[in-house]
């Protein structure tokens, strides 16, 4: 029993990141009962999430589901909780094995911790089964354990580059020439001297920027072993170049600290910072709380150290589970599997949420991708889907492993903020990043 509490206790005492997943974290508590059309004999499901539109989503595959299982109808409760609050009271309720709801999302970086010891959660091998042929394996691999799945991927969330074109015209410059970092410093020092505005952010709470500069040079936070090497030369390298763009007026840091947080949206929305690097998620940010910028974004590969590199990772990620105390763990597994990875469940979560689906032959359905009808198609000047598949055989993926969280806490609370707040050099800095993690996770 004592270490079940430690477990609670270590992941309570973790710093959380924002959510890398679909819309905003919600600031309050909220419920709501949604019947999907249900008949008085339904199962009703309890479904805890920290972005609320995964909530409308779900309430549109309800919809699905029980128009085509008229003996197996569910009603979902939905609850929608701060991130932190949520991650928390989950980790609580499976460990002691009351409170639990029946299905929950889990944010990826704070997967790990729920896959300590014995999972509390139920395998979703058997009901991931029929689609798995078709989805991204990588983006399976982030939620398992020792051969077994236990949570059911949203996205691939493939890093883009988003331009604000109307700022690079007013300084001459031209998106479409910039493919390698030195081509966006020429590009950024130019919009800075022609605008006095910045070509992108320096990040300090998030490690989006991090893992691009990682993944393009074909390493990662950890190594093979899942040990961390975060003082890695090339992760030196890669901060190392952001630094020198910061110095050079090309980056500056943002208000909240990374783009996808509400303060860093009204900038980016007043047209302070003429480009980010996201995952392709970010997208539902742009339409829903960056309406100025509609007509004004093009989407391009992200900027490589070097020709030839790749030019994309998946970034962020939401895995939903079925808790081992679920009222009717079958069908909660059946409802997950149905709502996240059929080819209904993956265009909507294009249509609804602006995500690139896990399902690979989603990405060639031009009547789906290219609907003009599309919020997401009409608010960009190109098609992100024809970016997508530029780059495709490039995407890296970036490992979710236990040291994770410790590695996120360590560099997004303090090691970035040296970096790009203070002017430490980045060796030094990251040297005693290393050491904390190190200490941390003894």
């Amino acid at each position: 029993m004592r270490t079940k509490w430690l477990t609670v206790l270590s992941i309570i005492s973790i710093v959380a990141l924002l959510a890398g997943c679909g819309g905003k974290s919600s600031s309050e508590s909220k419920s709501s009962v949604l019947d999907g059309g249900a008949g008085a004999n339904a199962t009703e499901l309890e479904y805890w999430t920290f972005v609320e539109l995964h909530g409308q989503h779900f309430q549109k595959m309800l919809e699905k589901w029980n128009a085509a299982h008229p003996d197996r109808q569910i009603k979902l409760k939905v609850t929608v909780m701060p991130y932190d609050d949520m991650h928390n009271k989950l980790a609580i309720a499976v460990q002691t094995g009351k409170g639990a709801p029946d299905i929950a999302d889990i944010e990826v970086g704070k997967f790990p911790d729920f896959l300590k010891g014995t999972p509390q959660l139920v395998p979703l091998d058997d009901v991931i089964a029929p689609y798995k042929d078709k989805v991204v394996q990588s983006r399976l691999d982030i939620y398992s354990k020792d051969g077994h799945v236990y949570g059911a991927p949203t996205h691939v969330g493939a890093a883009l580059a988003f331009y604000n074109t109307e700022i690079l015209e007013q300084a001459g410059v031209d998106y479409k020439t910039i493919d390698t970092w030195d081509d966006y410093k020429k590009a950024g020092e130019q919009v800075y001297e022609k605008t006095g505005k910045y070509m992108g952010t320096a990040d300090t709470s998030a490690l989006w920027q991090a893992s691009m500069m990682l993944a393009e040079q074909g390493k990662d936070f950890t190594d093979d072993a899942g040990n961390p090497v975060v003082n890695s030369p090339e992760l030196i390298k890669g901060l190392t170049i952001l630094q020198d763009l910061e110095k050079d007026h090309v980056l500056a840091t943002i208000a909240g600290g990374q783009p996808d947080t509400e303060e860093a949206y009204g900038e980016f929305n007043k047209g302070n910072y003429a480009s980010m690097m996201m995952p392709f998620w970010i997208m539902s940010r742009f339409v829903n709380y960056m309406p100025d910028l509609q007509g004004k974004i093009a989407i391009a590969p992200i900027p490589v150290i070097e020709k030839g590199q790749p030019r994309s990772y998946g970034g962020g990620g939401t895995g939903t589970v079925v808790t081992k105390t679920a009222k009717d763990v079958e069908l909660a597994k059946e409802f997950v599997a149905y709502a996240k990875l059929s080819q209904e469940a993956e265009i909507e979560i294009w249509n609804t949420l602006g995500f690139d689906p896990v399902n690979t032959e989603v990405w060639t359905m031009k009547e789906v991708t290219h609907n003009p009808d599309n919020k997401y198609v009409q608010y960009f000047q190109n098609n992100p889907f024809d970016v997508l598949n530029e780059i495709k055989d490039g995407i890296q993926r970036i490992k979710s492993t236990p040291a994770s969280p410790t590695i996120n806490n360590v560099l997004g609370t303090t090691t970035l903020n040296e970096i790009f707040e203070d002017g430490r050099d980045v060796t030094e800095a990251l040297n005693d990043a290393q050491k904390q993690i190190e200490e941390q996770l003894q």
